[in-house]
C-alpha cells in the first residue's frame, strides 16, 4: 500500500484539483485528470453546452467538481435510457464495439496532446471546423469516422513537427518586441498561465482557437486593407464590444493562412490580473510591424 511522503512532489495534496485517474469506476468516460488539466474557460465552455448556468464567478476546483457531477450524471441518464429501449441499446453497443469511431483514451502514447477519445465525442461541426481551422480542405463530404481519423492524422502530424522542432515555436526576427520577450510561452492548450494576467504568446492554431472561441470571437479582416486577393489586416470580432462595421468575417483556414504567411506572433492574456476574463490580445511579425 502506498504511503504518503512528506518530500515527495505533493501528489497528496492535490489530490482533489487532480486526482490521479479515474475515480468514477462505473463511469469510464470520465477521467477526472484529463478534466482537472483543463483551462477555466475551458471548463466553463464544457459547462455551458451541457447548460449549466452561473459558471462566470466559480473558481477552478468548482468548475471542475460541477463538470464531472454534469458528466456523471449524464451517464447515468444514459444508462437508465439504455435499459428502457432495445433500439436504443442496440445502438449503444455498436458505438461501445465500435473501438475505430471512439477508441477507449488515447492511443498514440508518443502525442499526449492527442485524445482520441474526446475527438471522436466531438460533433461533426466541430470536427469540420477544427480541420478548417488546421488548414484542412475537403470535409464536407466526409462521415464523422472519416473526421475523426483526419483530425487525429493532422494532430498527430503537428505534434512531430513540433517534437522535431518546426512549426509551432514563436517566431524571432529583428523586430521582436520587448512584449515577445518577456511573455509566457504556450505551446499546446494544455499549458497554463503562470499566474492571472500574465502576458502569453502562441503561434498555436488550436490555441488561438480556442482561445477565441471562448469570447465568441469571429475571425476577420479589416474591409480594404486586402491585397492580390489575400486577406489584410487580421482582427477578432467580438460580440460583447459590439459589431465593427469594418470588419469582415473569413474563415479560420483564411485567416491562419495569412497568419502563417506572414510570420506573425499571437500575443495574449487569458486572464486579467483580477481573474477575470481578458480579450486582450496583439499580433506581431517578428521580420516588421503588423498589426
Amino acid at each position: 500500500m502506498p504511503t504518503k511522503n512528506g518530500s515527495g512532489r505533493g501528489s497528496g495534496s492535490t489530490a482533489t484539483t487532480n486526482p490521479p485517474g479515474n475515480q468514477t469506476p462505473n463511469t469510464p468516460d470520465i477521467n477526472e485528470s484529463e478534466i482537472a488539466r483543463l483551462k477555466v474557460d475551458q471548463l466553463r465552455d464544457r459547462l455551458r453546452r451541457r447548460g449549466v448556468a452561473g459558471t462566470a464567478d466559480m473558481r477552478k476546483d468548482d468548475l471542475v467538481k460541477a463538470l464531472v457531477k454534469s458528466k456523471k450524471d449524464g451517464a447515468k441518464k444514459s444508462t437508465s435510457a439504455g435499459a428502457g429501449g432495445s433500439s436504443r441499446s442496440g445502438s449503444s453497443a455498436k458505438k461501445t464495439t465500435s473501438s475505430s469511431a471512439n477508441p477507449p483514451g488515447n492511443q498514440t502514447p508518443n502525442t499526449p496532446d492527442v485524445n482520441e477519445s474526446e475527438i471522436a465525442r466531438l460533433k461533426v461541426d466541430e470536427l469540420r471546423s477544427r480541420l478548417r481551422a488546421q488548414g484542412v480542405a475537403g470535409t464536407a463530404g466526409m462521415q464523422k469516422a472519416d473526421l475523426v481519423k483526419a483530425l487525429v492524422k493532422n494532430l498527430r502530424d503537428g505534434s512531430s513537427r513540433s517534437s522535431s522542432g518546426g512549426g509551432s515555436g514563436v517566431r524571432k526576427g529583428p523586430q521582436n518586441s520587448k512584449s515577445i520577450k518577456y511573455a509566457q510561452e504556450v505551446t499546446s492548450v494544455d499549458d497554463e498561465p503562470e499566474r492571472p494576467g500574465r502576458s502569453l504568446v502562441t503561434t498555436d492554431h488550436e490555441v488561438i482557437r480556442r482561445w477565441a472561441e471562448a469570447r465568441k470571437g469571429v475571425p476577420t479582416t479589416v474591409d480594404g486593407t486586402e491585397h492580390d486577393g489575400h486577406a489584410g489586416v487580421l482582427r477578432f470580432d467580438f460580440p460583447s464590444n459590439g459589431r465593427e462595421q469594418r470588419l469582415r468575417e473569413i474563415s479560420w483556414e483564411e485567416w491562419f493562412r495569412t497568419f502563417d504567411e506572414r510570420r506573425l506572433n499571437f500575443i495574449y492574456q487569458e486572464e486579467r490580473f483580477d481573474g477575470k476574463q481578458s480579450n486582450f490580445f496583439r499580433l506581431e511579425s517578428p521580420d516588421r510591424e503588423d498589426g
